[in-house]
């Protein structure tokens, strides 16, 4: 009866033949970025050791809070690929020192359903969170041990990521966070979402219509606003500067930045050698 609730609702939903569970359409691309992730994960297994590798201590978690179904269709083909969720668990369970919770949260209820069923297949230690995206943060942040180590992936569909979200989570001592930045939306929407009252650019840097000169050319403001962005991120005790990671589509096309920020500054060597390993892209080290 779930299922079918979740066809009537999404027109271009497909089932996942192998479970008979959703698994919403992607792009190709979703590929560099789960191998991105993926990678990520894997090169941080010996930090992620020292937390996790005897039963008295702290843990080390995973945080998804758009985690989608947990598998994807690639659109056009007949392709089913893992998502963000089974992915990062995946990842973390190469060297053998596996996340000791997992966090989940989405908008789409079924979706989050789909996901948790998934992992748990696979023996993951999870826990759903519904509702918003800050409401998640705020009840999985209040409820975590803050001797922890943490891993967080914001990964929404377009630029509706709450900033303060990401100031929730930086409450944290000891989280990374892999954040997806909509560069074609950005560049697509900007004349129409900088001209309205209130728009997801608001949302996602609050404030920036005080610091950012709409009087110069689309392009100088539109980097004005992700240097705002930047600028508020610096506020939230994070080391070093963010780096960057942009990925492309067909044609070339600018897609999505791949953003990492974190408490430590060994994320950075970790970010680094993931990107050296990863499919070649453009970087663009912001």
């Amino acid at each position: 009866r779930n299922l079918l609730r979740y066809m009537s609702r999404n027109d271009s939903a497909n089932v996942d033949p192998s479970d008979g569970l959703p698994a919403p359409p992607v792009g190709t691309w979703a590929r560099d970025k789960h191998g991105l992730l993926s990678l990520y994960i894997e090169i941080t297994r010996a930090t992620r050791r020292k937390f996790v590798d005897t039963p008295d201590k702290a843990g080390a978690t995973f945080i998804d809070l758009y985690c989608g179904a947990g598998r994807a269709h690639i659109k056009g083909t007949d392709e089913y690929i893992d998502g963000s969720p089974l992915v990062g668990w995946k990842a973390s369970q190469v060297g053998g020192h596996p996340f000791s919770a997992v966090y989940l949260c989405d908008a789409d209820t079924l979706c989050l359903e789909a996901a948790a069923k998934r992992l748990r297949v696979l023996g993951a230690p999870v826990q759903l969170h519904e509702g918003s995206s800050l409401d998640a943060a705020r009840h999985i942040v209040g409820n975590l041990n803050p001797h922890a180590l943490h891993f967080a992936l914001l990964d929404p569909f377009a630029l509706d990521l709450p900033f303060e979200v990401i100031q929730v989570l930086s409450g944290l001592k000891r989280i990374d966070i892999m954040i997806h930045v909509s560069a074609m939306e950005l560049q697509r929407n900007w004349a129409r979402y900088s001209q309205a009252v209130d728009s997801p650019l608001d949302t996602f840097a609050p404030g920036w219509r005080q610091s950012v000169d709409l009087q110069q050319s689309d392009e100088s403001a539109r980097l004005s606003f992700i240097d705002y962005w930047l600028d508020k991120l610096g506020g939230l005790g994070f080391v070093e500067k963010p780096q960057f990671r942009l990925v492309r589509g067909p044609k070339n096309i600018p897609l999505y930045w791949l953003v990492l920020i974190a408490k430590h500054d060994i994320a950075s060597r970790f970010w680094k050698k993931a990107v050296d390993l990863s499919t070649p892209q453009d970087s663009f080290d912001y």
